[in-house]
């Protein structure tokens, strides 16, 4: 049977949702899917990992300490001792930083950002945007190992119950950086690309006090990260971090409401392959209305506080 490895993160002793998104798309191929995990936790969480489609985790020696390239020194040497056809990752800050390394070890090119991953035959292939998102690609590989990252939000993760037989693997290489110390982000709110709604405001929202409609309406919801074009992050009204589009973030969140915002290449090119965007704009010719599944011509200062209350309304209704 051919085999995938799929690299898992964790935090605060739980995987990641962005890399049981990445097992789910591994497990759907009908493949041996081998979870790789390591760092503080691991051995806790390895057993686990069987009930989300791995049937073999492999815990890579290294201790505490992060190094990224003794973590895909190990990974390469994890796909070569089983003879993986395959390597994934999530397309999160560390799962673009192993992708690569990854890729170089095992001599093939990386493919970042999939958004569909399935069998070819005794290979795979992977499909991922191109030209900011003006075409899809289908690409295979010819390298004898298949390197990807796959998109946030758009696989899901699956449960099998099953059991995962656990093994651990030497260091393969001495660390030549580590990662001794990081500063966590403080105020615990979502971040736009982990986020399963994502309500962006643009600069048509004239000031940045008036951001608030935006915070509010994401608040409402629960579960929504508030973002924000590259206009107004130039302006200095958001932070980078909440930034969607080319030189910002990719977001694919089950909901996308785009208020106030035109809808240039550059910030379509992050978002249009959310599954459902919701456009509000006064202006019934802006571009944005061409990749909106629902759009809403009018003024955003009037529509946004009536939407905050109905779904602020409709959650209380099913609480």
């Amino acid at each position: 049977m051919t085999t995938i490895v799929v690299y898992v993160e964790h935090a605060s002793g739980k995987a990641k949702r962005a890399s049981l998104e990445c097992l789910g798309a591994a497990h759907a191929t009908g493949a041996d899917v081998i979870a790789a995990v390591s760092g503080e936790g691991a051995d806790a969480l390895a057993a686990g990992l069987g009930a989300n489609g791995a049937s073999k985790v492999v815990v890579l020696a290294g201790g505490a300490e992060y190094s990224a390239d003794a973590t895909a020194a190990g990974l390469a040497a994890t796909v070569k001792e089983h003879g993986a056809k395959a390597f994934l990752a999530a397309a999160t800050t560390s799962g673009k930083d192993l992708v690569p390394r990854v890729a170089a070890h095992t001599d093939s090119v990386p493919f970042t950002d999939c958004i569909a991953f399935e069998a070819a035959g005794d290979a795979f292939q992977v499909k991922r945007p191109w030209l900011a998102g003006k075409c899809i690609a289908t690409l295979t590989s010819t390298s004898p190992v298949l390197c990807a990252s796959t998109r946030l939000n758009v696989f899901s993760p699956v449960e099998t119950g099953g059991s995962a037989e656990v093994s651990q693997m030497a260091a393969a290489a001495e660390p030549l950086a580590r990662v001794t110390a990081i500063e966590a982000k403080s105020g615990g709110k979502l971040d736009v690309k982990e986020a399963p709604v994502v309500v962006s405001g643009g600069r048509g929202l004239k000031e940045s006090g008036n951001f608030k409609l935006i915070e509010d309406l994401a608040a409402a919801f629960g579960n929504a990260a508030v973002g924000a074009s590259r206009a107004v992050v130039d302006e200095g009204w958001r932070p980078h971090s909440e930034q969607v589009g080319q030189t910002g973030k990719t977001v694919s969140p089950q909901l996308y409401i785009a208020v106030a915002i035109s809808g240039a290449i550059q910030h379509l090119a992050g978002m249009r392959t959310s599954k459902v965007i919701v456009a509000i704009n006064k202006d019934a010719d802006a571009p944005i209305f061409k990749v909106a599944d629902y759009g809403i011509v009018g003024d955003a200062f009037e529509i946004v506080p009536a939407l905050t209350e109905a779904v602020a309304s409709l959650k209380a209704q099913n609480a």
